[in-house]
């Protein structure tokens, strides 16, 4: 009995010791648990391109209309027709030139180092034809002021097309006086072939007699 009672008291002896201790830490306040707070993500902002399409109008094109025939300022041959001409002012000349490279070359060409046409007496027309021409076949007469022939100049030039305006320049060998002039002219359109591809522009001045 009395070891029994010996182990017992032991026991709620050491009861005793671990108590408090167990009991303290139960009865000390637990700290709070610390709470996160969640924080929302920060939206990220996403760049919008926008793109434009941009819309080209159609446009619908139509082929250059067909020059009004006959052509504005033409004349028409009445021994001939079909065919109609033209004498160019110095302005439609070089206007026509600026888009013409063949004559621009012959504009162009030098006697003595000089402009044909600043040279010599010069004359120019504008030929068109509603058929075409295999080749063309032109003559004009140089006068001074008192209507007197100097000489005669004899043109050819090669083929044309239906309605197509050639320019003609027909050069002298009259030293340029602005007294001289170029007129009578006489302009034939071939529908033969020609006999050669060599074309001329020949000068023939008048024999002056005494």
């Amino acid at each position: 009995m009395g070891s029994e009672l010996k182990k017992i008291l032991l026991l709620c002896l050491a009861i005793s010791f671990i108590a408090p201790g167990a009991s303290a830490a139960t009865s000390k306040p637990s700290p709070a648990p610390t709470v996160k707070k969640s924080v929302a993500p920060t939206p990220v902002k996403k760049k919008i391109i926008v793109r434009k399409r941009i819309v080209h109008p159609k446009i619908s094109l139509s082929p250059s209309p067909s020059p009004h025939w006959p052509l504005s300022g033409f004349e028409n041959d009445k021994t001939n027709g079909e065919i109609w001409a033209k004498v160019p002012t110095a302005a439609q000349l070089i206007s026509t030139a600026s888009n013409n490279p063949s004559l621009t070359k012959e504009l162009a060409q030098k006697i003595d180092g000089t402009r044909v046409c600043e040279k010599y007496s010069c004359g120019a027309v504008q030929v068109t034809s509603e058929n075409g021409c295999t080749w063309w076949e032109i003559s004009a007469n140089v006068v001074d002021e008192a209507k007197n022939v100097l000489g005669t100049i004899n043109r050819s030039i090669g083929k044309s097309n239906k309605r197509q305006v050639i320019t003609v320049l027909l050069k002298s060998q009259e030293i340029l006086s602005v007294a001289h002039s170029v007129s009578a002219i006489n302009i034939t359109c071939h529908h033969d072939v020609p006999a050669t591809t060599n074309y001329t522009n020949i000068y023939t001045p008048v024999t002056k007699t005494n």
